[in-house]
């Protein structure tokens, strides 16, 4: 595996060399294999350790045990302790939401404060093979069906050509000592389901399974993107949007002898995952209708409505403490305090840092929000402010808000709420920057 490792390095990886890294441990056998790898091969990292206490005493020893192999390397260290299971509550959130934001929270973070290149990750094939597994039973395009990728932004995974098997062997192999998380022996998550009873049982019927997988992984990423661009093409044809729905026209879309592809494209987006019925749908009478969290899509004789429900409900939801200078998930948006106001533009605002309550949030819009637009004295209900400025359907479902409270502060890149721009006499000027 040395070997392999350093080839992957020399081959695929050089980039990291000579950059300043942020390891993200676990104390598990995958990232313990990581820090080794990497010390053997002196790159310049720094261990990032996260501690959700959803384990009790187990995640505190395993943040010592972290600290204590690091220590006897002399390698630094940063770690964070997460509350996370009242920060999941107090959101009405899933744990494994919350505990991934806060993770690549910290880490972007920590990336950010201290000048770090990259973030490493021990994802390794097996895990890759689980996401496809779980991604296609669910139901799913290409986009679910290629895996882990090897880097996403900052983000990188040298693992990923290394199997659990060659993991562990090595691990073996070199005495490296490593933490076992009880909850990987629970089939409480589809994951570990997989992990157990499926996976297993396909290596048993094909012991080159991993093989095939990355085979099968590398066909799709060059049909992906052929795939998108049909799949625009297509919509500019079939598709009308209104001024708050769009219509899909079934006699235009029908013609295509890959309707389905099409249409699963276009719906995915907006949360629907039943797709024997979105696909029956197609041939029901008017009327009838399929829903998702947040969008309804009805039959009207020959066409197809979309249109969201009355409350529109996203998990998706990102935090900003205060003092953070840079996010890199979902946008790339910086803050930083200056003197004066200069250089305002649709991409960068100036608020008034005082009227802020940390953290701030990253969240999709939903039915009811309210902004007061700038240069406006009276409120307006953000689905109004949509269609006024003739926001189509994909406009709005691309719409990240910047949130005090419950309060807008900005629609992200279009426009600022009047209640938080900076004025003459603002003493803490906030200038927020969205890297389009």
């Amino acid at each position: 595996m040395l070997s392999k490792f350093q080839n992957h390095l020399n081959t695929n990886l050089s980039f990291l060399k000579g950059k300043k890294l942020l390891l993200a441990v676990s104390g598990g056998i995958d990232s313990m294999v990581l820090v080794n790898l990497c010390h053997q091969f002196q790159l310049d990292f720094t261990i990032a350790h996260c501690n959700f206490q959803l384990r009790g005493e187990e995640s505190n020893e395993d943040e010592n045990f972290v600290k204590l192999q690091m220590e006897k390397f002399q390698i630094p260290i940063f770690t964070e302790r997460f509350d996370t299971k009242a920060f999941a509550e107090k959101n009405k959130l899933s744990i494994q939401v919350v505990a991934r934001n806060l993770r690549y929270e910290w880490f972007y973070t920590l990336l950010a404060n201290h000048n770090f290149d990259y973030i490493l990750t021990a994802h390794h094939l097996d895990d890759s093979l689980e996401t496809f597994l779980i991604n296609f039973t669910r139901g799913s395009g290409i986009e679910g069906l290629i895996g882990i990728p090897e880097q996403n932004d900052k983000i990188v995974r040298p693992l990923l050509v290394f199997s659990q098997k060659e993991i562990a062997t090595y691990a073996a192999e070199n005495n490296i000592p490593w933490r076992e998380d009880s909850s990987n022996a629970s089939d409480k998550y589809l994951r570990n389901k997989l992990r157990h009873d499926v996976i297993p049982v396909l290596k048993a019927l094909n012991p080159s399974l991993l093989a095939s997988f990355n085979n099968t992984i590398t066909h799709l990423k060059q049909t992906q993107s052929l795939a998108e661009d049909a799949v625009k093409s297509l919509y500019q044809k079939v598709v009308n949007e209104e001024d708050n729905h769009a219509v899909i026209d079934l006699d235009k879309l029908l013609k295509y002898r890959n309707y389905k592809a099409y249409l699963y494209e276009w719906l995915q987006p907006f949360g629907f995952s039943d797709w024997t019925a979105v696909y029956d749908l197609l041939v029901a009478q008017s009327g009838k209708q399929v829903l998702s969290d947040s969008h309804i899509l009805l039959k009207n004789r020959n066409v197809l409505l979309l249109f969201t429900k009355q409350t529109r409900v996203s998990e998706e939801m990102y935090w900003i403490p205060k003092d953070q200078a840079e996010v890199k998930v979902p946008l790339k948006m910086s803050f930083c305090n200056v003197s004066d106001i200069s250089n305002q533009s649709s991409n960068v605002i100036f608020v008034d840092e005082d009227l802020l309550q940390f953290p701030l949030t990253l969240r999709r819009w939903q039915e009811g929000d309210v902004i007061q637009p700038s240069g406006m004295s009276g409120k307006k209900k953000l689905s109004k402010f949509f269609k006024d400025e003739k926001y189509s359907l994909l406009d709005k479902a691309n719409v990240w808000l910047l949130c005090s409270d419950d309060k807008i502060v900005w629609i992200v890149g279009k426009r600022p709420d009047e209640r938080f721009i900076a004025t003459a006499n603002t003493t803490k000027i906030l200038k927020i920057n969205y890297e389009a």
